[in-house]
């Protein structure tokens, strides 16, 4: 396992590997809080994701096909999918020196600051570790440390993704509100409380 040399992108590697690995044979399936999206496009979307990072960075493949449409048919082994995936964007970030005012990204504005590129990974692949953790039944990898560290790149690149990567905002209540976690996901448009539907 590489380590990217960035505790918040290894840490967020870490949730979505160890969802992946939690979710029950047969439960691929299952609806996620991504509308249309099952576990496993969910995890094709994470995969492809972090390989599109990779790519932007290191110049390597990106992923096989758009990771906005996934196919839902798993081309390998949940985990053997997950892998390499994780391996090379840990490999790309671990070049990426702190401070670096330019850094490749796959989705607008493109290039940015070197701890907002490494935060969009990380973004990416805890939220959607959540969303796998949720619709299964398990424990949800998302910790408030790790989502309040994440925040500050929620807010710097969600807005002029939304209706695309992200969904709109939805509001808390006050009290709800003070929940990191919950707050991020809600920012990010999706409902803290979301329960599978056969719950």
């Amino acid at each position: 396992m590489t380590a990217s040399k960035w505790a918040l992108l290894d840490h967020a590697h870490e949730a979505l590997r160890s969802a992946v690995d939690g979710v029950p044979a047969g439960a691929w399936g299952r609806p996620t809080p991504c509308d249309r999206w099952n576990v496993g496009q969910v995890l094709q979307h994470a995969a492809g994701d972090q390989l599109a990072y990779a790519a932007r960075l290191a110049g390597g493949p990106g992923p096989a096909e758009d990771p906005f449409a996934p196919s839902a048919t798993l081309a390998a082994a949940p985990a053997e999918l997950l892998a390499p995936a994780l391996e090379a964007a840990a490999e790309a970030f671990a070049g990426v020196a702190p401070g670096t005012p330019e850094v490749p990204v796959p989705l607008p504005p493109f290039t940015v600051p070197a701890e907002t590129a490494v935060g969009a990974a990380a973004l990416d692949a805890a939220v959607h570790a959540w969303d796998i953790a949720v619709a299964t039944g398990r424990p949800s990898p998302l910790t408030p440390a790790l989502a309040t560290a994440l925040r500050p790149t929620a807010e710097a690149l969600a807005e002029p993704l939304r209706g695309f990567a992200y969904a709109p905002a939805l509001a808390l209540a006050p009290d709800a509100a003070a929940d990191p976690v919950g707050s991020l996901l809600a920012y990010l448009g999706r409902r803290p409380d979301w329960t599978p539907p056969d719950a």
